[in-house]
């Protein structure tokens, strides 16, 4: 059984960890048999050709990552001429190599999401423009594709219908979520209003003021006069 590959966060805040592109897997070693392809052949070898050499770490690089131009990048070499390597004859091991390099991103992408499905996103909580703190939201979206994935019996399109416990306990919830996002809009809306209908007025007040302070000055100075 080959050893599951830990996953390494490459952001500078631990918390952004949660991002689906966030982690690196380790490389693949050297007996992995992945690894183990048979290299595209070349005939007549140039200066800048993919070596066999070349092709195992752009593979290995590319199973860390999942991403083509990142693994491309690593080992100097453009994508057209990976592209152009893949599609050669005698590259059927090389791009069996790669699309099994893919595969692994993949489950990387799948790992990190179901991690986030479960414990939630830390999220900033914004009121009147400031910052009041951070609380922890699930994304239900995401909760129920890998239910409806993993669980197709119990919560498939077929299953999750109304009048089905899951359903209505979802519909429920998403209810909750909708209103207590609706009343935050409305609590911010009204505050927005009172807070400009505030400085309208204390502008109007201040406006009100310089008018009878240049009124009392020109009776003066008409009075010296």
């Amino acid at each position: 059984m080959t050893k599951k590959a830990e996953l390494t966060n490459k952001r500078a805040i631990p918390r952004q960890g949660t991002s689906a592109v966030a982690f690196e897997a380790a490389p693949p070693a050297q007996d992995d048999p992945l690894l183990g392809f048979t290299p595209v052949p070349h005939s007549r070898p140039r200066r800048n050709s993919i070596t066999p050499e070349l092709q195992r770490e752009f593979i290995a690089h590319l199973a860390a990552t999942g991403i083509v131009s990142s693994a491309a990048r690593h080992i100097g070499k453009s994508l057209e001429a990976l592209y152009k390597l893949r599609a050669r004859p005698g590259a059927e091991s090389f791009r069996a190599a790669w699309d099994a390099a893919i595969d692994r991103g993949v489950s990387r992408l799948e790992a990190t999401a179901l991690t986030r499905a479960i414990t939630g996103e830390e999220r900033m909580v914004v009121s009147s423009g400031r910052v009041l703190g951070t609380e922890t939201r699930h994304n239900e979206a995401l909760v129920m594709f890998f239910l409806r994935g993993r669980l197709p019996q119990r919560y498939g399109s077929q299953a999750l219908r109304p009048g089905h416990p899951a359903y209505e306990a979802l519909k429920a919830e998403l209810r909750a979520q909708l209103r207590e996002e609706w009343e935050q809009e409305r609590y911010e809306e009204r505050h927005s209003e009172e807070n400009r209908a505030a400085n309208l007025q204390f502008f109007t007040d201040l406006r009100e003021r310089w008018k009878k302070e240049w009124e009392l000055e020109r009776r003066k100075l008409g009075e010296q006069t």
